[in-house]
């Protein structure tokens, strides 16, 4: 899947959501849709990185601190 798949996916999950709220105005949808994503992203990051964090981080380009943290966030250590 290309980058411009992905964004064209994401782009139009973000009109269905603005379809299903009928008008009513988003509040917080910056860290709903960066909770959303990330918790995915990492979930599946960590699996082909067979839960190898050093090697999930250096994929990710984040700080191996930076990456446990958010796993710790998003209840994915295992």
């Amino acid at each position: 899947m290309s980058k411009k798949q992905i964004e064209d996916c994401v782009r139009s999950s973000l009109e269905g959501y603005f379809r299903d709220l009928r008008g009513t105005e988003p509040d917080g949808m910056y860290a709903m849709l960066v909770n959303v994503v990330e918790k995915p992203l990492l979930d599946v990051v960590m699996t082909r990185a067979e839960g190898n964090q050093s090697r999930a981080a250096q994929w990710l380009g984040l700080n191996r601190n930076t990456l446990r943290k958010k796993l710790i966030e998003h209840n994915l250590l295992k």
